[in-house]
């Protein structure tokens, strides 16, 4: 999709090169470019990352144009006035407002403290309950719930027919440019507390318990097939399709920590999906 866009993409690598000095000199005609790449965030049609050949790979170049935009704006304070009650106040680069949806859009976003930043992308028929935030480079996909107190960071790709939990936290990559963000593919459920962090992928159809924290330090233990699933130097960590995910723990190692009976946490896969999960799982479409 992404690399359609080949003579905007080669103008954002060039102003991305530029020394501050240089760029502040060609401002004018970087932020036109700017402004056109961030339509193009905004619409879905460019992403921060894309699955290629089976393997999920960030877009460098639009990472690249994101951090233009931090680098061509300026600090700008904002007020919103609340039906003349009170003023809701706050101060971030003017190249990256809060988002503006029309009922058109066929996003759902319920009242109570939501906030969606410019340069992300909600598709039709997502609902957002209150709060929750969605942070630049974002991508959610049709049919996707993102629960109260949610967070979907920056350049997170979030699939269709996903429920993120209350509470939950996925976290954002924006820097180094090549990184991974993390994943979460079509029709997964996340459970309430969870983090998921650090380029994880979570493949399509998993299930993550709640409380689980998913990062690239921590390997997760597969039961159903006797391994244990690491990230490696050539791939993130990736949860297998269909995973049921749970909070665990295995002894500290140690005489210490044996003397004490000391254990530490690990994810646990402890079956995969099948007609009880799935029934466990379904989504109410009445919500939607």
């Amino acid at each position: 999709m992404s690399e359609s866009y080949n003579e905007l993409r080669q103008r954002i690598e060039s102003f991305s090169a530029l020394k501050p000095e240089d760029l502040k000199a060609e401002a004018s005609t970087a932020m036109e470019v700017f402004r056109e790449f961030k339509c193009l965030l905004n619409s879905g049609k460019i992403r921060s990352a894309e699955k290629q050949d089976g393997r999920w790979q960030a877009n460098a170049w639009v990472k690249q144009g994101i951090l233009l935009g931090m680098k061509l704006g300026g600090l700008q304070e904002n007020t919103i006035q609340f039906r003349g009650t009170y003023d809701w106040t706050f101060i971030d680069k003017d190249t990256y407002p809060l988002k503006r949806f029309r009922k058109d859009d066929g996003v759902r976003i319920v009242p109570g403290g939501s906030s969606v930043r410019d340069g992300s992308y909600l598709a039709p028929s997502v609902v957002m309950m209150p709060p929750a935030y969605v942070n630049v480079g974002a991508y959610v996909d049709e049919g996707t719930m993102i629960d109260s107190h949610a967070l979907v960071g920056s350049c997170a790709q979030v699939g269709r027919n996903v429920h993120l939990s209350a509470a939950v936290q996925i976290g954002g990559v924006l820097e180094p440019v090549g990184a991974v963000p993390v994943v979460i593919e079509d029709d997964v459920m996340v459970g309430g507390n969870c983090g998921i962090y650090e380029g994880t992928v979570v493949s399509s159809r998993a299930v993550i318990g709640t409380g689980v924290i998913l990062n690239a330090s921590t390997p997760v233990y597969d039961i159903p097939n006797s391994r244990v699933i690491r990230k490696t130097p050539d791939q993130p960590l990736i949860i297998p399709e269909g995973a049921v995910v749970i909070a665990g723990s295995r002894p500290a190692k140690g005489a210490f920590a044996e003397a004490e009976g000391l254990s530490v946490y690990t994810p646990i896969i402890v079956k995969y999906r099948d007609e009880k999960t799935d029934s466990a799982t379904a989504l109410e479409s009445a919500l939607r």
